[in-house]
């Protein structure tokens, strides 16, 4: 999961310039398995005899679009008007004044509009958070005694050892409660079918169903 790198002593407008976050984990593994699927398919098509170059040709139009939903394109954009979540079948657009709330459990969600919309692009990883909660504990028995609230002001980069995710939420959180009220983060939520990847996924289906069914 990455998102723009900010500066030290960044301005208010820095700061809360737009900002994605993806799953590094969900594109390696997506490309991964683009490469053995195309391989593998393109070499049946090839090679193939009889029905099998028209199965490949099907498994693929079918499979391709939903690893591509599934891996590469859950995206979380975040700006100072709005937040777009980009899961794999539809695309969200939320003004930050209809954000309700930003949550990560065991997936990472947004409440808006009296709906609950999960995160893909920000997934909850239970050993990372654990690997923090132990991180923390380490930190807070090196340190009995405590700290001043300026040294934790000043070290708050360096001591934020939250997991990733979690650590996600709190800035969309803190971005919501920024942006709420700006003039152009009011307005509904915007839902909208991903029909680019939905129709190659239901033609290959089809197909595919249709050439088992002819034997």
């Amino acid at each position: 999961m990455t998102s723009p790198a900010d500066d030290s002593a960044p301005s208010a407008s820095e700061t809360f310039s737009d900002r994605v976050y993806r799953s590094t984990g969900g594109i390696v593994s997506g490309v991964l398995l683009l490469a053995l699927g195309g391989w593998l398919g393109i070499d049946a098509m090839i090679r193939g005899e009889g029905r099998t170059p028209w199965l490949a040709l099907a498994g693929l139009l079918c499979a391709v679009p939903v690893v591509i939903a599934y891996t590469v394109r859950p995206a979380v954009y975040a700006g100072q008007d709005r937040l777009l979540v980009r899961n794999p079948f539809r695309t969200i657009t939320l003004p930050w004044a209809a954000v309700e709330g930003l949550r990560a459990g065991y997936t990472s969600e947004v409440l808006a509009g009296g709906a609950k919309y999960q995160l893909w692009a920000i997934p909850v990883s239970l050993r990372q958070r654990k690997r923090a909660a132990r991180q923390q504990a380490r930190a807070a028995s090196e340190d009995p005694f405590g700290r001043t609230s300026a040294h934790v002001t000043a070290d708050k980069a360096e001591e934020d050892r939250r997991a990733p995710s979690d650590a996600a939420i709190g800035d969309l959180r803190e971005m919501a409660e920024t942006n709420a009220r700006r003039e152009g983060a009011q307005g509904a939520p915007e839902v909208r079918w991903a029909f680019e990847v939905i129709a190659p996924t239901v033609a290959g289906a089809v197909l595919l169903g249709i050439m088992l069914a002819i034997g």
